[in-house]
């Protein structure tokens, strides 16, 4: 039986085996390695034969943990089911966070989404005990503040189900955001295959103080990364700056390289580390790593001369960062407070001064350092008679945080400046958020301590654009109700007519003094055996669905395929497969689909989630629609799209969608990884344009035919035949990524169907 717990055991034999392995590599390579070199080539299926080129050599691993959140695990469990597997093969474990959505408050909300998803949770829960994994119950809390408390430690390989699963390197995991085809086959027992990422660096000196918290490292480090600046990267910090924060303050660091389109991010192993998990009841894991400090720190070269090592060193004194505000529409539109109150003055920019609600918490900021330091500012706030002047919601990343912070009274601080606790559980940071149309429906302005601000994310609405602050600096902002307010600076109005200014909020406990209160039980352990747990899927719900494998490639070339959606400029898998009201179709693939491509802008016309059906000549159809009926005539299609299509969420769907109904291929500019690896997985072939200015070549009535697909290699070009309505053909040269072992998926059908030989 596979246990699930991070165990002492657990732990030793990771770092056995990755001594071992490391002994292996260090003598093929013959070279200092970086963090993660150590970790990534430490969990090599193969070290003796492995190729190690980072950028170019596809690593084939075998992670410690995979971790499914409710909405891609109902995708994951349907699919592992195809692999005909009795039980996982790793410790596994899901987590109901997605699906509860921000109405009035938290238990309320709570009460009502239970008995809304009844259908899915029983589904997971019946799943999770059939195959062996751990379940945990909504209310438990985010997937990524859990395996923080739970599973992660130093060195420990995990791949979840979500973009933001690297917050656990905050405790020095190697955690990396996956499609769910990924996760179902380390489940099933095969190794994770993931290109070798190159090597960035952020080298940290000084400390932080007064309002600078950690957030504003990663905000800083987004606004000089950008959003594609990570890609098929993994950042690690280092420097004596880096021992300076809290696990949890690198967690909501490490959180948010999701934003920089990096593989993951990390911290070395520390003393900060050490306090956090004897403060989470796994103190036995510490003299573990205090055992294994060379695997856990990069080389002493490495760290001494970073240049050598990474590809690009970001230099940053805590001492002199300021807090940084970002947004709105993309997490890499950064300055210092300082300077957001002239870019609001500016009417070129069109920002809205007025804010109209302010949140704290979620997966990357609700840690009970974070709370500590928001509720300071709160009682300041209160000791002059001052409360939020708008909404001011709150969201508790785990219940065990929770309880924590209701136990010694953050949680009180808050309320009594009328914040409003939500539920443990993601939210309105993805779009869970049943806000009323006339706050949305017009342009304004929230202020987050969240991870992501593209339009629509939070409640749906192109209209509502989001800045994002650490949760003391939101809290100021909720006092103040406007964006141009800065508090190291501006003053308020107390509640006696006086103005006052605001104190940096004092420096915060990292952990409870007390250690945390594990609150209400939402763990439910697999069975010893669930062989005889049966799955019953109904052939009328609305919101499962039993999935079926797809075909195999007839081996013919794509030939005269219309252009079902030239898509132009950011088109995130939000844009692809929304999520807000259609996560309740998540787990139906069908019905879910009706969305495609719903938020992407349409190059020709300017239009979001409509275009022209060639074979009709009707123009303005829903662009899921004319896929459906392309699928219907037996007709396959392609999509364009800019560069750095598909960043964002790891949402699986956003490859399901365009296979289910009829897609062939996605010609882009440039490609996010972790889409670009679900496209991959599902059969598509995702290829680029070598020049990337062939992407203004293509017209609305093209008909693109991909040419020689027989003799598809590793490194050689895809030929394009693109032919005119006007009569007129030409021909681009694609590149793609496809090692060898991928273009199996490709002729299979899809990488799951590798499974049963189809």
């Amino acid at each position: 039986m596979v246990t699930i717990e991070s165990t002492p055991e657990i732990a030793a034999k990771v770092y056995e085996t990755m001594e071992r392995n490391l002994a292996i590599v260090h003598r093929r390579l013959g070279r200092p390695l970086t963090l993660a070199d150590k970790v990534l080539l430490g969990h090599l299926d193969d070290p003796e034969h492995q190729e190690m080129e980072p950028g170019k050599s596809y690593l084939l691993l075998r992670p410690d943990r995979v971790v499914l959140q409710d909405v891609l695990g109902q995708t994951a469990m349907l699919q592992f089911m195809q692999t005909r597997r009795l039980r996982v093969a790793v410790p596994t474990t899901i987590h109901c966070d997605h699906l509860i959505q921000a109405r009035v408050e938290g238990q309320v909300d709570l009460r009502e989404s239970l008995a809304e998803n009844q259908e899915v949770y029983d589904f997971l829960r019946s799943a999770a005990a059939k195959y062996g994994a751990g379940f945990w119950g909504p209310g438990a809390g985010i997937i990524h503040q859990v395996v923080l408390e739970q599973y992660a430690f130093p060195a420990a390989l995990i791949i979840g189900t979500d973009s933001h699963t690297p917050n656990a390197g905050g405790l020095g995991a190697c955690a990396v955001g996956v499609g769910g085809a990924d996760a179902v086959e380390v489940m099933a027992g095969l190794p994770w295959e993931v290109l070798y990422p190159r090597h960035i660096a952020v080298y940290l000196t000084g400390k932080l103080s007064g309002w600078t918290a950690p957030k504003d490292v990663i905000l800083y480090v987004a606004g000089q990364l950008t959003v594609a600046g990570g890609t098929n990267a993994i950042v690690e910090y280092i420097g004596p700056g880096a021992r300076t924060i809290s696990a949890t303050g690198k967690a909501t660091i490490t959180n948010m390289g999701a934003e920089l389109g990096a593989t993951t991010s990390m911290f070395p192993s520390d003393d900060r580390m050490a306090m956090y998990l004897r403060a989470t009841g796994r103190g036995d894991l510490v003299p573990l790593a205090e055992r294994y400090p060379h695997l856990l720190a990069p080389d002493k070269e490495v760290e001494a001369n970073p240049e050598k090592y990474y590809e690009r060193v970001v230099k940053l004194d805590l001492s002199t960062l300021e807090p940084y505000v970002v947004g709105p529409h993309s997490p890499d539109r950064a300055r210092p407070i300082g300077k957001l109150a002239a870019e609001v003055a500016d009417s070129k920019n069109a920002f809205l001064d007025k804010i109209s609600t302010t949140l704290i918490g979620s997966c990357t900021n609700s840690s009970y350092e974070d709370m500590s330091r928001a509720a300071d500012v709160a009682e300041q706030a209160k000791a002059h008679g001052l409360k939020s002047s708008v909404p001011f919601l709150v969201t508790p990343g785990s219940e065990q945080v929770r309880a924590t912070i209701e136990r010694d009274g953050q949680m009180q601080s808050l309320k009594d400046i009328n914040g409003v606790v939500l539920a443990n559980a993601c939210g309105p940071c993805i779009g869970q958020w049943r806000r009323a149309n006339e706050e949305a429906a017009v342009p304004n302005t929230i202020v987050t301590s969240y991870n992501r601000n593209f339009p629509r994310r939070n409640d749906g609405q192109p209209t509502t654009m989001n800045f994002i602050g650490s949760p003391e600096i939101v809290t100021a902002f909720a006092l103040a109700g406007r964006l141009s307010f800065n508090p190291i600076t501006d003053s308020l109005t107390g509640a006696d007519g006086k103005a006052f200014k605001l104190a940096p909020p004092k420096s915060a406990p990292e952990v409870p003094a007390k250690n945390f209160d594990r609150g209400r039980p939402v763990y439910v352990a697999p069975p010893e055996d669930g062989s005889s747990i049966a799955l019953q899927v109904d052939p009328r719900s609305e919101r499962l669905q039993l999935m079926e494998p797809w075909p195999p490639w007839d081996g013919q070339d794509f030939r005269d395929m219309p252009v079902l959606l030239k898509a132009k400029g950011k088109t995130t898998t939000d844009h692809i497969s929304p999520a807000g009201s259609w996560l309740r179709y998540r787990g139906h693939l069908d019905k879910f689909s009706d969305n495609m491509f719903m938020g992407a802008t349409n190059a020709y016309t300017g239009e979001a989630g409509k275009g022209k059906n060639v074979l009709t000549g009707e123009t303005g159809q829903v662009i899921s629609t004319i896929a459906r009926y392309y699928k219907s005539k037996g007709v396959k299609w392609v999509v364009i799209g800019d560069a750095n299509y598909g960043e964002g969420s790891s949402r699986e769907h956003a490859a399901l969608s365009p296979r289910l109904l009829g897609g062939a291929a996605v010609i882009v500019r440039s490609f996010a990884r972790i889409h670009e690896s679900n496209l991959k997985k599902q059969g598509l072939l995702a290829l680029t344009f070598q020049n990337p200015a062939d992407y203004d070549r293509i017209r609305e009535d093209d008909r693109l035919s991909l040419i020689g697909l027989a003799a598809m290699a590793p490194g050689k070009p895809v030929e394009c035949l693109v032919k005119h309505a006007d009569g007129t053909t030409e021909t681009l040269r694609l590149s793609h990524s496809f090692s060898a072992s991928q273009l199996e998926w490709f002729r299979k059908g899809s990488a799951l169907n590798l499974f049963h030989g189809k």
